[in-house]
């Protein structure tokens, strides 16, 4: 074998592609040629063919064998809708195309739900696309469903037995590794806190473990992406211990302060126990049957805090505070994992000891797993309805797409094409989230069809009416042209398809050269069709809306803090204008940044100018909603009094500072706000913060409050400090998204015909 073909052979990308190669030709030329050799019958052979290929082509179904089995069964029933669907719309151009309007829309728009409904997308597009064609024939209807339960029953079969892939490793065990990545940190905190300070070197395998754990790093299959129960748990026992990390961070990088008593060194090793706890039950999947012991040493760190609150200074109080929220942090983290592993009962979460008892009413959005109980209809309604605004990207995705559909079918009725379902296929094929990657996909795609036009005309020309040469030539087409795709590039593969759906149309109708004229012209409609939709609706894609949707994000982040300093402090008037879950603007915000991100990740970038640190940025956000969730569990069953005057005034104004940072960081990122110059040093120090002093001196002010203010400081300086860091963070310079490592390189492999899969 000559160097170039191992070479060629070694690539990442082959054996998935030479596997799922194989799975198209044991699941579609089976039936194929069965129905058209043995029964005679074309319809069923097409049927069979196209309900086997995007089946075992493209779609990328999450979890083990047995449960990507169930998912690519639901196939069938939905296969069965799709087919009728378009059979019976068929008979008029403007009934087609508005069903094809509906479909494209909705199977798009439920990718909001996660990988399970996005990995079968492009094949329920195809199952309504391939029969809304002329010539209108209901009476066809039976052999189309007949073909088309075989090729998706084949495709099922292949998937789980002809060389199956292998369990991936599941979510759970990544969060796992960053979990026990954050207890050494917490370990090796502990310890150099009792020594008097010092950052520790596990800092660092912290950061890399929770990088990895992010979603943008996990493979799309398996990110925990679904408004299910199981999925937002997962989601939050990563927040929480992100969380965690941040609050060792501030322990490690505050300069001169005092090394730490013994009941906060003490608390850190219950965090440190705690969280290796979480990290065992996530490797194994089983949820722990014993109690957390951390609320009980949470409490006893409580008193030890009250016993010394006379003598503690200002930095102390602080100190005490952010190791204490770090404990908050892991208690919600262990809550969180075991909702998410399935544990039927939530543990109650207890007060501190030196709050009230539960006489007052508890806080709007203490109860942050409150989703737990709620019914998955519910769950699914919200996600959808929550992306229900211009400013989503999975709202725009879905309507230009089904625009260019809608108006690609259209276009076929006018022009009267022979192969109107290759105008769509290419449609689907060359459409990306936004122009930039629309037009770069047209060259190889444009340059793939005319290599593969010209090879099957020639073919045609040659062999003429042999209808066995075309028999024996597609499965050998499409194993080699699909194995290759990877190290040879998209053009290559594009040529494959071109070829391969000739000798699959040569053989139902014909031998004709004309058909390759017909596959280019073809796929100049449907590319022109699809760059034209990608340049008039949202061209830039995600990046047009990050900006926007982070900038957002911190600002109802900066209302956030205003609006839970004031409903803690008990601030009536404060109170009475923020009704509801006063977070619950914050999340929405997040929800939308978070998806422009995780889409811009996946675009072509370009080099004219320094991006902002979108991460920084995230950061600043989170620390926010996720800070403020641990605060109102903290202190969620109320005070029986609110604050006194001063203490509530000085928290009122530390919040309406720290709002202000939080909204020039916002201006930062909208480009209309100045860049701070790097720092580390904090805005806000101990002994100069009002809250603090207040809390230090106890005039008139009680146990309960003066916790209450001290952690409530503590939350609010961080967010201060993580929005100068927003505004000073250095400004990236991105690359193409075919080039970067991770996430972006398995969605070009993954992307296949429908870029607008995730």
């Amino acid at each position: 074998m000559s160097v170039s073909a191992r070479r060629l052979l070694r690539h990442e990308g082959v054996p998935q592609a030479a596997r799922r190669a194989l799975w198209v030709v044991a699941a579609g030329c089976p039936g194929f040629y069965f129905f058209r050799y043995v029964t005679g019958d074309s319809v069923m052979a097409l049927y069979a063919m196209f309900g086997a290929l995007p089946l075992a082509m493209f779609c990328r179904i999450p979890g083990p064998p047995a449960q990507r089995t169930r998912i690519l069964l639901t196939a069938l029933p939905v296969g069965w809708i799709l087919v009728t669907a378009g059979t019976l719309l068929a008979v008029n151009p403007w009934a087609a195309a508005a069903g094809m309007f509906a479909v494209g829309f909705v199977i798009s728009y439920c990718g909001v739900g996660g990988p399970r409904l996005t990995g079968l997308a492009m094949a329920f597009q195809l199952f309504y696309v391939l029969p809304c064609f002329p010539p209108y024939e209901p009476g066809t209807l039976d052999s189309r469903l007949a073909g088309l339960t075989t090729g998706i029953l084949l495709a099922v079969l292949a998937e789980r037995f002809l060389w199956p892939e292998p369990a991936p490793v599941p979510y759970r065990a990544v969060l796992a590794e960053a979990v026990a990545a954050v207890a050494d940190y917490a370990s090796a905190t502990a310890y150099h806190l009792e020594a008097g300070g010092g950052a520790p070197a596990e800092r660092e395998a912290a950061d890399r473990a929770l990088a990895a754990a992010r979603l943008s790093r996990v493979p799309v299959t398996e990110r925990p992406a679904s408004p299910s129960v199981h999925d937002r748990a997962l989601n939050h026992a990563r927040a929480a211990v992100r969380h965690v990390r941040d609050q060792l961070d501030r322990l490690a990088d505050c300069p001169g302060h005092p090394a730490a008593g013994p009941a906060a060194v003490i608390l850190l090793r219950h965090t440190e126990l705690s969280l290796r706890s979480v990290a065992g039950e996530l490797r194994t999947g089983v949820p722990g049957t014993q109690p957390d012991p951390l609320p009980a040493a949470l409490a006893a760190f409580d008193a030890v805090r009250v016993a010394e609150l006379r003598e503690a200074s200002t930095a102390r109080l602080r100190q005490d505070a952010v190791a204490r929220s770090a404990a908050e942090g892991t208690r919600l983290a262990v809550e969180a994992a075991r909702l998410a592993l399935g544990h039927g009962q939530r543990p109650a979460v207890a007060p501190p000891a030196a709050a009230q008892p539960a006489a007052a009413p508890p806080h709007p959005g203490a109860d942050v797993l409150a989703y737990a109980g709620t019914p998955p209809h519910l769950l699914w309604w919200r996600r959808l309805r929550m992306h229900l605004t211009p400013h989503s990207v999975h709202l725009q995705n879905a309507l230009r797409l089904a625009v260019a559909l809608a108006c690609a079918r259209l276009l076929v009725g006018a022009l009267d094409l022979s192969h109107g379902f290759w105008v769509l296929l290419a449609t689907l094929s060359l459409m990306r989230t936004s122009a930039a990657d629309t037009r770069a996909a047209l060259v190889p795609a444009f340059a793939g069809t005319v290599v593969g036009a010209a090879v099957a005309a020639l073919m045609l020309y040659t062999v003429g009416d042999r209808p066995l040469v075309y028999a024996l030539a597609l499965p050998v087409v499409i194993f080699a042209g699909f194995t290759l795709g990877p190290p040879l590039g998209p053009a290559w593969t594009q040529a494959a398809f071109t070829l391969a759906f000739v000798l699959v149309f040569t053989q139902i109708s014909g031998a004709d050269w004309r058909l390759s004229e017909t596959r280019l012209l073809d796929v100049a409609v449907g590319g022109a069709v699809g760059a034209l939709a990608g340049l008039l609706a949202w061209p830039r894609g995600g990046r047009g809306e990050l900006a926007r949707d982070m900038a957002d994000f911190l600002t109802e982040g900066a209302v956030a803090c205003r609006a839970v300093t004031a409903l803690l402090g008990d601030d009536r008037l404060q109170r009475d204008r923020s009704q509801g879950d006063p977070l619950q603007p914050a999340r929405r915000a997040m929800h939308l940044a978070d998806a422009s991100f995780a889409q811009y990740l996946t675009e072509r970038m370009r080099r004219k100018r320094p991006e902002p640190h979108w991460e920084a940025a995230l950061a600043t956000g989170r620390t926010i909603v996720h800070g403020a969730e641990l605060l109102l569990m903290t202190h969620q069953d109320g005070l029986r009094d609110p604050l006194p005057p001063g203490p509530a005034a000085a928290l009122t104004g530390l919040a309406g500072q720290v709002a202000q940072e939080v909204l020039r960081a916002a201006d930062t990122l909208r480009g209309s706000g100045p860049r701070e110059p790097r720092t580390t040093v904090s805005r806000f120090p101990a002994e100069d913060s009002g809250p603090l002093r207040r809390a230090a001196d106890r005039h008139g002010i009680d146990d309960a409050h003066v916790l209450l203010i001290v952690d409530t400081e503590a939350w609010l300086t961080g967010v201060a400090h993580d929005a100068v860091r927003t505004r000073s963070a250095p400004p990236r310079t991105e690359v193409p998204a075919t080039r970067r490592a991770g996430p972006s390189r398995a969605r070009v492999r993954g992307a296949g015909p429908g870029g607008l899969t995730p």
